[in-house]
Order: C-alpha cells, then sequence, then structure tokens
C-alpha cells in the first residue's frame, strides 16, 4: 500500500510563536487507508475486510484531524497536563470532518476499535454511573466499578459537581424518557438533553461532552420495532475516550431497548468538534499503522432483566472481542490527561 506523509510544520510554528514546544515526530508516515466499496470495513491489501466498523472509523478520523487543510490549533486552552503545560489540541468541526458515523446493530456493525485494547466493562459501569445510579460520586463509581479517569475533574469533595448524572437526577430525565416512549412511541421528542445551564451555575468539574441522545421507534418492514439512538457530542479527545463513549451509548441503547420490549437498532454518533492534544500526535501515527484484529464483537444481554434500573455491569456482555489477541498484536498506549 501507498504510504501518507504527516506534515505539522504549520502546526508546530504557531506552538512555537505561543511560546510552546513543537511536536517531535517518531515517524511520519502511515499506510494509505483502503475501505470496501460498502464503506462498512478496512481492507487488506488484497481486497478483504479486516478488524470492525469501528476501526475504520477510529483510522478516517485520525487520518482527517492530522491531514485536513481545515485542521485547528487552538491558541488558549483551557485543559492543561499534569505538569501545569497548556494541553493545545489539533481539531476539526463537524462539516470538516465529514464523517457520518453510524452503525447498524442487527447487521453486527459495532463501534470498538481493537488498535487498542478498549476497557468496555469500565465504559459500561460509567454510563450506569451516570444514568441508572445518577451519580457524581467519585468513591461509588471506583468502588463499584473500578473507574479513576474522572479523579481529575473533582471540585473538592469527591463529586464532580452538578453536572451529568446529577443533572439526569435533578431533572428525572430517565423515566421522563422511558415512560415517554411507552406512552408515545412514534413520538419525535425522545430525548436526555444534560446542557442545562441553570445547573452549570452550581459549582461543576466539567461541562458534559456527550451530552444529548435522540431516541426514536422505527417499525421495520421485517414487523420487527426498532429503538434507534443518535448521540451529539460537543467536543471528544478521540483517542483517550473515543471508541469508549462509543461502546457505552450502545450499551446503554440495549439496556433502554430491554427495559422497553424493544430491539436495538441503529447507532448514530453526532461530532461537533473531534480532536487530538499535541502529546498524543505520535500515539495517533502508531494507531494509524497498526492492522487490526478480525472479530465479530457484539452484545449479549441478561435474558431476565425487563426494568433498566436492575442492570449490573456483567449483564451486558461484549462476546467475540478477543481481548488477549489485541493486547499482543497492539498493546495498550499510554495518554497523558489533559484536564
Amino acid at each position: 500500500m501507498e504510504m501518507k506523509k504527516i506534515n505539522i510544520d504549520k502546526i508546530n510554528k504557531k506552538l512555537i510563536d505561543m511560546g510552546g514546544s513543537p511536536i517531535i515526530l517518531v515517524r511520519d508516515t502511515y499506510p494509505e487507508i483502503k475501505i470496501n466499496k460498502e464503506g462498512t470495513s478496512l481492507v487488506d491489501q488484497y481486497g478483504n475486510p479486516i478488524g470492525t466498523k469501528g476501526d475504520m472509523y477510529h483510522k478516517l478520523i485520525l487520518d482527517k484531524i492530522l491531514t485536513s487543510t481545515e485542521r485547528s490549533l487552538d491558541i488558549n486552552p483551557r485543559p492543561k497536563y499534569i505538569d501545569g503545560t497548556p494541553a493545545h489540541s489539533i481539531s476539526l468541526n463537524h462539516g470538516a470532518l465529514n464523517v457520518i458515523v453510524t452503525y447498524d446493530l442487527t447487521k453486527g456493525e459495532f463501534p470498538i476499535t481493537t488498535l487498542r485494547p478498549i476497557a468496555y466493562k469500565k465504559s459500561i459501569g460509567e454510563i450506569l454511573w451516570i444514568y441508572r445510579d445518577q451519580s457524581t460520586n467519585l468513591d461509588l463509581l471506583k468502588e463499584k466499578y473500578g473507574v479513576t479517569w474522572w479523579d481529575e475533574w473533582d471540585i473538592g469533595d469527591r463529586t464532580i459537581g452538578q453536572t451529568y448524572g446529577a443533572i439526569i437526577k435533578r431533572h428525572d430525565l430517565v423515566n421522563k424518557l422511558l415512560n415517554g416512549i411507552i406512552a408515545d412511541p412514534d413520538g419525535r421528542r425522545h430525548m436526555i438533553n444534560m446542557w442545562q445551564e441553570e445547573d452549570f451555575s452550581e459549582k461543576h468539574g466539567l461541562k458534559p461532552c456527550a451530552f444529548l441522545t435522540n431516541w426514536n421507534v422505527r417499525h421495520g418492514e421485517d414487523e420487527i420495532d426498532y429503538l434507534d439512538l443518535m448521540l451529539t457530542q460537543r467536543s471528544s479527545d478521540f483517542q483517550t475516550a473515543g471508541a469508549i463513549n462509543q461502546v457505552q451509548y450502545v450499551a446503554l441503547q440495549y439496556m433502554f431497548a430491554k427495559h422497553l420490549g424493544l430491539t436495538p437498532g441503529r447507532f448514530t454518533w453526532s461530532l461537533d468538534n473531534v480532536q487530538i492534544y499535541d502529546r498524543h500526535v505520535n500515539n495517533a501515527i502508531e494507531l494509524l499503522n497498526r492492522e487490526p484484529v478480525n472479530c465479530n464483537p457484539h452484545f449479549i444481554v441478561k435474558d431476565n432483566i425487563t426494568n433498566f434500573y436492575d442492570f449490573e455491569v456483567d449483564d451486558v456482555k461484549l462476546v467475540d472481542y478477543p481481548r488477549k489477541d489485541i493486547e499482543e498484536k497492539n498493546k495498550q498506549l499510554i495518554y497523558e490527561i489533559a484536564a
């Protein structure tokens, strides 16, 4: 395959002009991305499908951020690394990204990547913490689900303040959604919106990134009633959380569908701004150079649970995701947290 070359001279010039440090590339090339004519999979040099649909989107988005002439370097970033250095990011807005991220779950399409191991159980735990526990308590998140990646946003009381789960609880958003779909399946106003300006006047660690979900019931010509989901995300730190956010919302879709007696249908991820932090660029190029692992991951939900609030992490199982093989072929990468 032909090799693609990354040029970040303009980005580095801006960083230096602002008093920052240039990005030093370990390598600056990766194989040109090839996908099948259906647009559902990466293909190898012989045209054979490889990896998951999530792998395909992962490479396409990383490629776009690194090479688009519309990429942007932030001038005065809010986040900082643990050493206090401003965490500059290279980003694309929605139109420039020009990638519609959508999966038909009924056809085995799935958002997880095999380019590095993904902690899918912790991602499910986090989504339960937000939507079922409706909590922002970091000790609960750690003790119950083993998740510590929110600790950087502790407001000083072992919570992340009036955001995410606290907003869900205050406005009773889950019950309103589920009861609304039961009462009016064909309604087009079934959504959960965590962008609540009044709540943001109170102390919080971070405003919601994945803030809006739209839920629609679709009566298929196969006489099956499907639950479709669109997730809108205002900002995505793509390498660290992009795959996690997609997987956990598909898990939520499965759990809500079980509660409602519907079949999980199509999942679409709408991105407003997607970014790579300056200290993550070398990892991005590493992922673009990796070959995915062939597998067919999908969720299986425990059959006897029909109430969303009864779900636990192990009740949603991800099968045919060979984590050991993935760890051996595509080892985990280390990402400095920008908070």
